[in-house]
């Protein structure tokens, strides 16, 4: 298996978003391995406000895990 995460610590809390998403997207690719099956999916979520929130908010729950990784960029 590819490692693709190998820390959670970040310089700026803005650097942390970008694993936050990562973190995200590789639950979703995890959750539904089958790339066409999510390609399928993707316009039915696309236009959808409360699945585009639901997103939202599993980023914001990763970024809140590698903010505290990061002692809230103290």
């Amino acid at each position: 298996m590819e490692e693709w995460l190998t820390s959670l610590k970040t310089e700026t809390p803005q650097q942390g978003f970008h694993p936050a998403v990562k973190l995200a997207r590789k639950g979703v690719g995890l959750t539904q391995p089958d790339a066409e099956v999510r390609k399928k999916l993707r316009p039915v979520y696309a236009e959808d406000a409360d699945s585009l929130t639901m997103a939202s908010q599993v980023i914001a729950i990763h970024y809140q895990t590698i903010a505290a990784a990061n002692d809230y960029w103290k």
